[in-house]
């Protein structure tokens, strides 16, 4: 799996990065037995995780457009306990969104100690969308804007942040299912054509697919900025989506087993009180 991520200080071309690797399963049944087993060892997880109480995790999706977030997050936390795990999804700003700094509408979305957060797309669209995007950025009415420093401010204040999230307990994940154009054209043509996924389709996906040569530019920068030791990126090929959520399920088995959480030990006086609870229960 680590070659997949992106070490601190590694300046990422995209057109190096593979959207299609050899399978990691043989047939789609073993597919099935290899993710369920991944399913299993994180839903064991997250109960350590729970009675541990001392970190959260954190869980970033960015990509294009059909590269596979929703399905990603569907199958990969399929056997997680919902009372502990939150997905938030972020598209255009609100009104009191704009109001705030470009952080703030994420962070009241962050993970408690002891849950899981999942962000599908989140505070990077500030660096991706908004960047191919300007317009967007002089809606925000920032009483000080400089086109040209403004995305290594932001880069800064991103890497900031999830240096204190790391500090104070939250484990951050980030991936980028990485998507060819042509693939992307084929799943678009795939909506089209089967009425079940119609309601997938926009107007605005084909519209931002011609800036596409712009997304891939802002996402290379953006990667090479903020994929840090405590907050790294992995580029996860995207063109095959069974094996993407392999890849996906495998990388979060190992961020939960790098975490080494065990259940609480009971002092001597916690002891007592559930020797008293039992003695009580037994009459």
């Amino acid at each position: 799996m680590k070659n997949f991520r992106v070490r601190e200080g590694e300046k990422v071309d995209l057109k190096k990065w593979p959207t299609i690797i050899r399978p990691l399963f043989k047939s789609t049944k073993e597919y099935r037995t290899l993710l369920a087993d991944h399913i299993d060892e994180m839903r064991s997880q997250q109960n350590l995780l729970y009675a541990a109480n001392s970190y959260s995790l954190l869980v970033i999706f960015q990509a294009m457009d059909a590269a596979g977030k929703d399905g990603a997050i569907k199958h990969v936390m399929s056997g997680i306990n919902p009372q502990g795990c939150e997905v938030s999804s972020f598209k255009q700003p609100s009104a009191e969104e704009l109001a705030h700094d470009f952080l703030w509408r994420t962070t009241r979305r962050l993970p408690e100690r002891g849950k899981i957060g999942i962000f599908n797309r989140s505070y990077y669209e500030e660096v991706l969308i908004v960047r191919v995007h300007p317009e967007i950025l002089r809606a925000e009415r920032l009483p000080q804007l400089d086109e040209k420093s403004i995305w290594k401010d932001r880069y800064r204040s991103i890497v900031n942040l999830e240096k204190h999230l790391h500090d104070n307990g939250t484990v951050i994940v980030k991936f980028f299912l990485h998507i060819s154009k042509e693939e992307q054209r084929k799943r678009f043509l795939d909506r089209l054509e089967e009425p079940k996924k119609n309601w997938k389709f926009s107007l605005d996906d084909l519209h931002e697919r011609q800036y596409w040569k712009q997304y891939m530019e802002a996402y290379e920068e953006c990667l090479s900025a903020t994929s840090t030791d405590c907050a790294p990126w992995h580029i996860v090929p995207a063109d095959d989506k069974l094996n993407a959520r392999l890849i996906v399920s495998r990388i979060l088995v190992n961020a939960f087993k790098g975490l080494d959480l065990a259940y609480p030990k009971p002092d001597a006086k916690r002891l007592r009180e559930l020797k008293a609870i039992r003695q009580q229960l037994s009459k």
